[in-house]
């Protein structure tokens, strides 16, 4: 199980909120095959303030994704408050304040990662929005900015007021800002988390491209739960696959490739119900790459699939790649 707050977890990770993939369409495959707990994608917080966001599909609460989380970006504690509150009001049940993002162009507005310089501002906003709401409020975090001393200082400044300050769990990704995706992440440092703030939530993230590793990182590292993100892109069977290791029943055999057809297809027309038909062919293109890891013939079925013009072509290349039945 895993506490987040007032809300219990069946087990010890969910899908993360992964920016410009986790939509509709993914959140209801996770659940599908495992995930207890999904979150929509990265959202700030003056667009979070106007409802016209909501009318979006792919910010929408549907009465069957309870619980889902939101994750928001922004600098100022109030503008935080007033969004988070926004969020609540249109049926999240869990407010994730993001102090990690390493865009370029999130850092350059003084958003995400950028806040681990501006430990001031990273614990007001904690403290507005956490008296703003009654749901429960975490916090992602990266293990500091740099890899500097002083960077390290001022992260571990911000976890030791926040979790005085009752945040309701503490999401570590183990690199620094500057290290984006690059190198391994840190796990020993998430482990460190943990020693220190032993009464606290804390959930590690990185790496986790499977289920084993996730289960794994687990038992290593002492974290509370694991939050799974690039690792679900594409491959909805890894929450499905983590709750079989977990049980003891041992890891399942990697699915067919008639099953692996059959959710390619159950995808793109999750994309097509709130898109129309015609736009999910190239919004279906970013989650080529996750599906196509489990096929023999990876980079061919890549090709093919990314290179589909419409609908047609599209479901050519899954029948003829995935001998659909």
């Amino acid at each position: 199980m895993l506490r987040l707050g007032s809300i219990t977890l069946d087990v010890p990770f969910f899908q993360a909120p992964l920016s410009g993939y986790a939509d509709r369409a993914m959140r209801v495959l996770s659940r599908q095959y495992g995930a207890p707990l999904t979150f929509s994608g990265l959202i700030l917080d003056k667009v979070a303030c106007h409802q016209p966001l909501f009318e979006n599909p792919s910010f929408r609460v549907r009465d069957d994704e309870h619980p889902i989380g939101a994750q928001l970006l922004g600098t100022d504690p109030q503008t935080m408050a007033r969004a988070a509150q926004t969020l609540c009001q249109v049926g999240y049940d869990l407010i994730d304040l993001n102090f990690a993002c390493p865009a370029p162009k999130v850092l350059r507005r003084g958003r995400g990662g950028h806040l681990l310089n501006e430990t001031d501002v990273a614990i007001a906003i904690h403290q507005s929005v956490r008296h703003a709401v009654s749901c429960p409020v975490l916090i992602k975090l990266r293990i500091g900015f740099g890899d500097s001393q002083q960077s390290r200082d001022r992260f571990w400044q911000i976890c030791e007021q926040v979790v005085a300050d009752g945040v309701d769990a503490l999401t570590v990704h183990g690199r620094t800002v500057v290290q984006k995706f690059g190198g391994q992440s840190d796990w020993d440092m998430v482990a460190e988390v943990k020693r220190r703030f032993s009464q606290t939530t804390v959930i590690g993230s990185g790496d986790l491209f499977t289920a084993e590793l996730a289960v794994g990182r687990l038992a290593t590292s002492g974290a509370d739960g694991v939050v799974i993100a690039r690792g679900a892109i594409g491959n909805p069977w890894i929450f499905q696959r983590a709750r079989a290791l977990l049980n003891g029943a041992g890891c399942p055999a990697v699915p067919s490739i008639g099953e692996q057809g059959e959710v390619i297809l159950t995808h793109f027309e999750l994309i097509a119900q709130t898109h129309g038909h015609n736009k999910a062919v190239r919004l279906f293109r970013k989650y080529v790459v996750g599906y196509c890891k489990h096929h023999p013939e990876r980079k061919r079925v890549q090709k093919a699939l990314t290179t589909a013009g419409n609908e047609h072509e599209l479901r050519a290349v899954v029948n003829e790649w995935y001998a659909m039945s």
